[in-house]
């Protein structure tokens, strides 16, 4: 048995980019910042690592509505590695959290200052690249 399990919260980086690549299913794509801070001999250090998130179907129809650069989120979801041919012919590669589940944070002042209302938790229908 192996999980792939996946639990962050943070704040958006970007405003979401969205597609419609297959069918007309949604996909949203945005970076999300998680900083965690510790004390060192020199005082204390905020560390800040950003994740590719990814929300596919009806969920990433949620964020385009309701999340855009700063918002706080709770996410659920799995690490995928995907990999791609540049113009030069190298591979590369990318590690992704597919969410499977998201909440929106905050009080709704502050989703209000966003211009965007307070969201429902959304579970997304899943697909594959």
């Amino acid at each position: 048995m192996s999980v792939n399990k996946v639990i962050l919260i943070g704040n958006v980086g970007k405003d979401p980019e969205i597609r419609y690549p297959q069918q007309g299913q949604c996909v949203a794509q945005f970076s999300l910042a998680t900083s965690e801070r510790y004390t060192t001999a020199n005082g204390t250090t905020e560390r800040t690592e950003w994740h590719n998130i990814v929300v596919w179907g009806k969920a990433a129809e949620t964020v385009e509505k309701y999340v855009r650069k700063g918002t706080k989120l709770y996410i659920e979801g799995k690490l995928r590695t995907r990999q791609w041919q540049d113009r030069a012919g190298v591979t590369r590669y990318t590690t992704e959290v597919y969410a499977d589940n998201f909440e929106l944070l905050g009080s709704r002042t502050q989703n209000a200052d966003q211009q965007a209302p307070q969201a429902p938790a959304a579970n997304p229908d899943q697909a594959p690249f």
